[in-house]
């Protein structure tokens, strides 16, 4: 009667397990549907400091923006990246806005070959520009089991705070910008590249669960019939 009363037990709990992940699923299928409306919608002004609080990966990741300012190349960073283009460099320059407010652009990708930034300062652009892109939330602390290293300027996540402590930047964004595809001088670096993508597995989850509920429910039904009968 024990093991019975476990496998029912069980169940029960499988089967709420299973209801869970139908809702995450929902909820993640809704998530996937905004960020999508927010990355093909109009581009509009970044997130000005005294909205930088509530700043969300929710609802604020993805948004199509468009800022205006000058680069401020000699400042630059090159954080690793693994592209559909190979291996090398995203390039993180900071924009000035007139305001004195600077903002992170990931302009785009270099290979491993380009990262000496003598070899493309023909690439770099001058006065005023208009940054089009995706507004992305800072990933601080570094890559998976790869620390940054400010000291040595080695960077393997684009961690916004660290490198405007590393770079003497104030008054920075707590986010930035993935530029899009419009040419740079040279055609270099890539812009456009962000992929825009979200992990969900909550159908074979539920799955599962459901299936572990009707295993543990019939094998609950097998120990009773057998004793009644």
């Amino acid at each position: 009667m024990f093991f019975a009363s476990a496998m029912l037990v069980l169940a029960v709990a499988f089967l709420g397990l299973g209801t869970w992940q139908v809702q995450r699923l929902f909820w993640k299928l809704d998530l996937i549907e905004r960020v999508d409306a927010r990355a093909h919608a109009d581009a509009v002004p970044p997130p000005r400091p005294a909205e930088w609080a509530d700043i969300t990966a929710e609802k604020d990741e993805y948004r199509r923006v468009v800022a205006n300012g000058e680069f401020i190349h000699d400042k630059e960073v090159l954080v690793q990246a693994v592209t559909a283009l190979g291996a090398g460099f995203w390039v993180m320059t900071p924009l000035q806005l007139p305001d004195g407010m600077t903002i992170l652009i990931n302009r785009g990708f270099v290979p491993e070959d380009r990262r000496d930034r003598a070899s493309r300062t023909d690439v770099d652009v001058p006065g005023a520009v208009a940054v089009s892109g995706l507004l992305r939330i800072t990933e601080p602390d570094g890559a998976f089991l790869r620390a940054n290293a400010p000291q040595n300027d080695r960077w393997y996540s684009r961690d916004i705070a660290a490198i405007a402590a590393a770079k003497g930047l104030e008054n920075v964004a707590p986010y930035f910008i993935d530029a899009d595809s419009t040419p740079n001088l040279g055609g270099l670096p890539v812009g456009g590249l962000t992929v825009v993508q979200f992990r969900n597995s909550h159908l074979v989850y539920a799955i599962t669960w459901y299936f572990l509920a009707a295993m543990s429910a019939a094998a609950a039904y097998a120990v009773l019939r057998g004793r009644i009968g």
